[in-house]
């Protein structure tokens, strides 16, 4: 398994490209092209992906304790984020994320950001 750092954090909105749309919208599999900075970066591998369903702020005491352990899992309406660390074509690492919080009444979809880019660790290696 590759180790990555962070190199450069950046966590700007960006636009996704899926070849199939996902099922649902709100929770989405990763996209396979984003476009950032006038550039569209293609995805040739998705190196790991995970989720983060902490409710933040006020919407962290708005539940009783048991609805609050469940949504912890699955998340809730508006809560949550899929996060992907990828590979694109020009072999650089990004973590690129959706976030399912909406950004008004008007706007209730999610959006995705680019969060940041990585680099491979420079770890010590032994002879052996």
């Amino acid at each position: 398994m590759t180790d990555y750092t962070p190199a450069h954090f950046f966590d700007n909105p960006i636009e996704v490209r899926f070849d199939v749309r996902p099922i649902r919208e709100k929770a989405p599999h990763c996209p396979d092209e984003f476009s950032w900075n006038g550039r569209v970066y293609r995805i040739v591998a998705v190196l790991s992906e995970w989720t983060d369903f902490t409710r933040r702020g006020k919407m962290g005491r708005n539940m009783r304790p048991a609805h609050a352990a469940t949504a912890a899992t699955r998340g809730s309406l508006n809560v949550g984020r899929y996060y992907f660390r990828v590979q694109v074509e020009a072999g650089r690492v990004f973590d690129i994320y959706y976030d399912r919080a909406m950004k008004n009444v008007d706007d209730r979809k999610g959006q995705w950001f680019l969060y940041r880019e990585l680099e491979k660790s420079h770890g010590s290696t032994t002879a052996g």
